[in-house]
């Protein structure tokens, strides 16, 4: 019997440090008890709790409110909607994602955005524009690179990176960027930038089944 693999990415903005905070739920892990997502800074945390109803409870930090807001969705909902958007209850602003890795990711850019340009218009300073230090810093979380190490080893083995030296012969190097995970070959210099700049789009990493450097 094949186990249908549920799964889908979720992320809040941290109200202390202002941080999109992101992972991938599975179904079963879900299930098995209350998860939490904490942020790296230590100051706010997302529950999840899968109820017997088949309904997921989430208790989401809010940035513009004093306290988190409650939510509940359908279990359906939260593991097959492609993009599910959870607002303030007050001003109506989104505060998190639920859905497929590039949809979160694609809106939390879309609330970057439109948040700093709200903030502009208020008189306020945009930060969001970020420079390319503030950039580098989001890999500060060792899941990212323990999970991009983890997909190039299993490249490697499989024999699925291609570069400039004869088959199997390369020899791959990672290292963090402002771009991103630049993978190198240490023989022919070869190259490639992996865009990952939070845990959601470094666990969108694994399903890569072909780096080619150039």
């Amino acid at each position: 019997m094949v186990l249908d693999k549920k799964e889908t990415s979720v992320a809040y903005r941290c109200p202390q440090c202002g941080s999109w905070v992101g992972s991938i739920v599975g179904i079963f892990s879900l299930s098995a008890d209350m998860l939490r997502l904490k942020c790296p800074c230590k100051k706010s945390e997302m529950t999840m709790v899968h109820t017997n109803d088949k309904k997921v409870r989430l208790t989401v930090p809010c940035f513009l409110c004093p306290n988190p807001h409650n939510f509940v969705v359908s279990s359906s909902a939260f593991f097959d909607k492609e993009l599910l958007a959870l607002p303030c209850a007050y001003s109506g602003i989104d505060i998190a994602f639920l859905g497929k890795s590039e949809a979160v990711l694609k809106a939390e850019e879309e609330s970057d955005a439109e948040l700093g340009r709200l903030i502009e218009e208020a008189g306020g300073h945009n930060p969001f524009g970020r420079k390319k230090e503030e950039e580098e810093s989001v890999f500060s979380d060792p899941q990212i690179l323990e999970i991009v190490n983890f997909v190039i080893r299993d490249l490697d083995e499989a024999g699925e990176i291609s570069c400039r030296c004869p088959e199997y012969e390369g020899s791959y190097t990672v290292e963090v960027t402002g771009e991103g995970v630049c993978v190198t070959c240490e023989n022919c210099g070869a190259k490639k930038i992996v865009p990952v700049t939070s845990t959601i789009s470094a666990q969108a990493f694994l399903d890569c089944d072909h780096l080619e450097l150039e």
